[in-house]
């Protein structure tokens, strides 16, 4: 599969065409991001193309968004801390300065992380990290892919 499906991303998870798609959700994909410096780092993707922010969304369907945001930030969070002892904490953004359609980002945050960086907003990490072969996502991220999958399975099971 070639790289096309990052040109329109819900379209192609609409397509089943997306790679990095999670599970399908009641409001729209739960996908791990492409760039894994926080191990665990994922994305719930809207689905509908059109829509651009949350307030387009009538209030009917910004209920369901925001609940899929919860349980996916919550599926990460539950992932990453049985993976890694050093997990701290879940941050949860609704920013659309980059890209044009709704999404909402799922940062895990650790321990580990670099004393001038670990309280500050992801954004300031250098430049250098999020296009860094080593932290592209892949194959060696599949346990982890199982682990915020199997999370969000379990979410289902409960309702």
């Amino acid at each position: 599969m070639t790289d096309e499906w990052r040109m329109d991303r819900i379209g192609a998870a609409l397509r089943g065409e997306n790679p990095t798609v999670l599970r399908r959700l009641e409001s729209g994909f739960a996908v791990i991001g492409d760039v894994q410096f926080l191990p665990g780092y994922s994305v719930l993707l809207a689905d509908e193309p059109d829509v651009q922010r949350l307030s387009d969304l009538p209030r009917a369907k910004r209920l369901p968004f925001l609940s899929d945001l919860d349980r996916l930030g919550e599926a990460v969070e539950r992932a990453c801390r049985r993976l890694d002892p050093d997990f701290r904490r879940v941050n949860l953004e609704i920013l659309g300065n980059t890209d044009p359609y709704l999404h909402a980002h799922v940062w895990p945050r650790f321990e580990w992380e670099p004393a001038e960086l670990v309280g500050k907003p992801v954004w300031l990490y250098p430049r250098e990290r999020w296009s860094d072969e080593r932290f592209r996502l892949g194959p060696q991220h599949d346990v982890l892919r199982d682990a915020i999958g199997s999370e969000l399975d379990r979410w289902r099971s409960m309702d």
